[in-house]
């Protein structure tokens, strides 16, 4: 189940968060984002470790809604660094969904080897 993020919580699990975020605005009379359910959880069953889910009620969290300018839900954005990376937004089903988690899960996949790599040469030049 991804953690509910209200506007009081949003900075600390969501802007400063130490692993990118996947932000899934949504509301509970909205059809489409219960229909995504199953692959959000699919996707954080596969990424946890290297990007959060998190979902807002867009209803309940005005604010946030208005800040991040939503015109439709759901509405997914990737925020990392308090950052938004990625936003997607408007597309018409769950297969175009899911080709949007997919390309996110390979970034973030190859960016996580490429920094073992990374830390693994780091520990080879220490130890010569």
């Amino acid at each position: 189940m991804a953690l509910s993020v209200s506007e009081r919580t949003f900075t600390q699990e969501v802007l400063q968060s130490p692993i990118p975020v996947l932000v899934n605005f949504e509301a509970p009379w909205c059809g489409l984002c219960r229909l995504i359910h199953p692959l959000l959880f699919q996707f954080q069953a596969q990424c946890s470790e290297q990007i959060k889910l998190v979902g807002v009620n867009a209803d309940d969290n005005f604010k946030l809604a208005n800040t991040y300018r939503l015109k439709s839900l759901p509405t997914l954005l990737l925020v990392e660094n308090g950052i938004v990376r990625h936003r997607l937004e408007g597309f018409r089903g769950k297969e175009d969904l899911r080709l949007a988690l997919e390309e996110i899960k390979l970034t973030y996949n190859n960016r996580s080897q490429t920094y073992s790599n990374l830390r693994a040469v780091e520990q080879e030049c220490r130890s010569a």
